[in-house]
Order: C-alpha cells, then structure tokens, then sequence
C-alpha cells in the first residue's frame, strides 16, 4: 500500500502549502475537510500520520471547526499546526487563551528542548507566528518542548503517543528549518519512506481520468500557457482522441504567441488543435471597460461562450478542460477566502455553462509541481519551462481601457524586455518576467523635441510556488538595454520604470 499522510484541513490558508512540503519530500499528501472524515475512516485509509492545519478561529468559540478526541487514539503519530496545535491541546483536555495585545505576527526567534521533532536543529532559529490564542496549559501526558519571548508553549508533545503541536508556521519558506521539522515528523516520527514521486501522480491522474471520462468526449480551453499545455497533454495521453484542445486567439496574446502555440501542438503533439479567431469578439466586448475585475469576468464569460459554439460544431461535448492550478483557486477565493483577484478559469467563469463539467487535473497543483508534471509527461524543457502567461493575456497588463494601439505598444516592449533577459544569460532568472503599460503618460524629449508618451513598468519576480513573491534584483545594465531599446523602438513610450514590489503586499500581475 502507497504511504501517504493526511492533512486534515480546518480552513488555513496553507492547507495546500503544507500538502506540497509533505510531497516535496516524496511522500504522498491528501487534504480532506474535517467534517469529511471520521477517526474511523483515518484508521482504515493506513495513513502514516495526520497533520491538523491551521485556521482563522479559536477553538473556544461553539461555532469553530472541531475534530472527534477519539482520534487521538488511533496510534497514528499527528502534527497540529497553530490552530491545529491549539485544537489538538483543547481536545486533550489542555486550555486556550487570548495573547491579547502580546499576538505575535511575524518571524520571532524559537528556542526548543531535545526532541525528535527538532533534531538537527539549531537551538534557537526564526519561525513565524501568525495567532491571537496560545495554548496556556498542556494537556496531562504532554510537555512544552520549544517557545519563544511572548509564547510560553511554542510547541508541544506527547512523545509516547507521538502526537505534535507547534504554535508556528514550518511549511513558510520564512520558518528557517520548517522543511526540517516536517522532514524529522515524516520520517522519524511515522516512519515514512519517501518513494511517491510525480510519476505516480502522472499515473494515478491517467488511470482516474481514463476511468471517469470513460466514452465521454473533452474540450480543452488551451491557453498556450504552461499549466493548459500540460493538462492538454495529461487528458490526452487518458483519452486520446477524445479530447479536442481549442486555441482561442483573442487578441490578447504576445507577439508571435499564436502561431507558436499552433505550431508546437500540431507538429510535437498531434493532437486534434482547433484555432479560434476571436480577436474582434473579445476586444469589442473589452472596448472602453477599465475596472480589473470587470475585464476578468468578461475575458471568462467570453471563453466560455466560444468554448461552447465549437463545442456545437464538434457534436456532442461532455466536459471542459482546464489549466486551473492552486494559486489561481486561492487568489480568485476558493471557499472562504477572499478574493484577491479572479482569474478567468476559476472566479471568472459564469454561473451557467453548456458542459456536463469541468476537468481540472492540475487544481492542487503549484507551479513548479506542474513543471515536473509536464517534464514527466515528456513535454520539452524548453516548453515546460517558458514564462508563465495568464490566461486573460495583455488585458491585464495594459492598464486602463484596452485599445489595438496600446496592445501593440505594449507586445513590443515586452518582446524587448524578454530579448534582453534571456540575452544576459543570467545564471538564476527570474522565475517571472514581463512588460506593463501603465495608464499614465509622461513628458520626454526625443530629437530635441517633446514628446508624450507612454510608460511602460517592467516586473520580473523569483518565486517557487507564485503564492509569495520576491522582485528579482536584476543587474543595472540589463535593464538599461532594456530601458534604451524599449524608448528607441517603440515610439509611442517615452519612459521605462522598474517594479521592486514583493507579493505581498502586491501580487505577481499589475491587475
């Protein structure tokens, strides 16, 4: 039987994130809702151990998400995370306060005991905290084993049942030896091999799709993005012909994007390619709309309307294919989450579509999970490992109404700023990098004469997840070739400025 570990998830934000620290160490993690599952069916499932996740609430409030005691139980070793470290204290009969005015938010500095958990850890090392309840007193049968200035019981265990709580957060990249502690937990603590590979994703993923979709024919909205070329390559080596991938050009794309994407799924794929033309549909609806959201939820509504007429002309079509991966589930407000922006495969879509579903193989997927997912597919590196484009295009990176014009502009300066980075040969790019036409113009003096033109905004961010974000420090004369080709060829600009703004606060796209 596969090892695998269950996350059991009571509404953290990073429910996924601790789900893909598990799997980078090769072991197999599945999320399941606490309301979703009983300690009976832990117990017969085999996992080698539960991890509770974080959540907003405090376990004393009637109202919050709580679990069965019984499950402590089970024998099976378990890591509470913050609230889960705080509903694992409560359900063992410990208590929960208020810090109060002493919540700690932020990277602090921990000090642990000897522990299995901690082993191979420096005594003292930054975590980060982010709660208002701390545990004040442990459970009978536990004992604090790490805290920091403000937290008496950073973390907690019982080590003869081997149950876990830590107040922090190991699966941020801002906990200096998170890896490690979930490292020491997987392998020492429940003992777990870490044999899963993306391989096994790639073959689980084929067999359910191969069983689910069964006789039904599929749609693929191909975007020429990484994340829809790999699912396009994912459903068709499960259905085969089967699936038909459909190409809208909605006049959105980077230059020579369109017949790139053409060419490659014709002739490295061979897979049933539909090339819609639909520049004119979807720049008429976006005419004179500025509001982000408002050009999101109309680019989504305009997929779908063209993914359903060729739908009609192919004959019977039972689901829609997508590219959706896990950052776009959370920024675009999957279940409680607010929503940060949507995107046009997720919060975009209309409330009403013409397919009996929607497949969405890369949903809890991060984006470099998703790389290893296409080169396992066999897809070339070069494809796999292209700059990621979103699926809404320039719409979101020409700010303001959206006209042919500015379109051109910005296709221009972009292709330049990517000339440019992949000219420098840098020996860490950037995991992102683009063009942005702002919607302000500025005074500039070309031929000793004025000129008003454009600015363009240049971004390029290092990330391993896109779910935060570092601007990338990019070697001055890189970005004045930049600047200067951009300012010399395409005359509409006048001036190029830089981003050095990390997400968060802002996000990796300008809208």
């Amino acid at each position: 039987m596969q090892e695998k570990i269950l996350v059991l998830d009571f509404g953290g934000q990073y429910n996924m994130l601790i789900a893909r620290r598990v799997r980078e160490q090769h072991v197999f993690a599945e999320i399941r809702p606490y309301s979703k599952i009983t300690p009976a069916d832990i117990r017969s499932a085999g996992y080698r151990g539960v991890i509770f996740t974080g959540g907003p609430n405090s376990v004393y409030d009637p109202a919050s998400p709580h679990f069965d005691p019984a499950v402590l139980e089970l024998g099976v070793p378990i890591l509470g995370i913050c609230y889960g470290h705080q509903l694992m204290a409560w359900m063992a009969g410990g208590e929960i306060a208020s810090a109060g005015s002493i919540s700690e938010y932020g990277k602090v500095t921990l000090r642990h005991d000897d522990s299995p958990l901690f082993a191979g850890i420096p005594e003292e090392s930054v975590c980060w905290m982010s709660h208002t309840d701390y545990v004040k007193t442990v459970p009978a049968g536990f004992s604090v084993i790490a805290s920091t200035e403000h937290c008496p019981c950073a973390a907690m265990a019982d080590e003869g049942r081997r149950l876990y709580g830590v107040q922090f957060h190991p699966e941020v990249t801002h906990t200096a030896y998170g890896k490690r502690l979930l490292h020491n937990f997987l392998f020492t603590v429940c003992g777990c091999k870490g044999d899963w590979t993306m391989d096994d994703f790639v073959t689980a993923s084929v067999e359910k799709y191969r069983r689910e979709l069964a006789g039904k024919r599929a749609l693929c909205a191909l975007s020429g993005g990484v994340d829809s070329s790999v699912a396009a390559v994912l459903l068709h080596r499960a259905i085969g012909d089967r699936l038909t991938c459909v190409f809208v050009d909605h006049g959105l794309l980077r230059k020579d994007e369109g017949d790139t994407v053409e060419r490659v799924f014709r002739e490295q794929f061979d897979m049933n390619l539909i090339r819609v033309d639909a520049r004119d549909r979807f720049l008429t609806k976006l005419a004179g709309v500025t509001e982000p959201e408002k050009k999101r939820r109309i680019i989504g509504e305009e997929f779908i309307r063209v993914f359903e007429r060729e739908a009609e002309k192919l004959g019977k079509i039972d689901v829609l294919v997508q590219g959706t991966i896990y950052p776009d589930v959370i920024e675009s407000g999957a279940g409680d989450a607010s929503v940060i922006k949507s995107h046009h495969n997720v919060g975009g879509l209309p409330d009403v579509i013409d397919f009996e579903g929607i497949v969405e193989p890369l949903r809890e997927l991060f984006k470099d999970e998703v790389r290893a997912v296409g080169l396992e597919l066999g897809i070339p590196r070069e494809l796999v490992m292209r700059q990621p484009f979103p699926g809404p295009g320039l719409a979101i990176r020409v700010l303001g109404e959206i006209t042919e014009e500015k379109l051109d502009t910005l296709r221009e300066a972009d292709a330049i700023f990517r000339e440019e980075v992949a000219k420098a040969g840098l020996e860490a790019p950037p995991s992102q990098y683009f063009a942005v036409l702002t919607d302000g113009r500025s005074v500039g003096v070309m031929g000793d004469a004025r000129t008003y033109g454009w600015t363009v905004a240049l971004r390029a961010v290092s990330t391993d997840d896109f779910m935060t974000a570092d601007w990338t420090r990019l070697p001055y004369e890189l970005l004045a070739a930049a600047s200067s080709r951009i300012t010399n060829e395409v005359r509409s600009v006048s001036r190029v400025v830089y981003d050095v703004t990390s997400k968060p606060p802002a996000t990796v796209e300008w809208e």
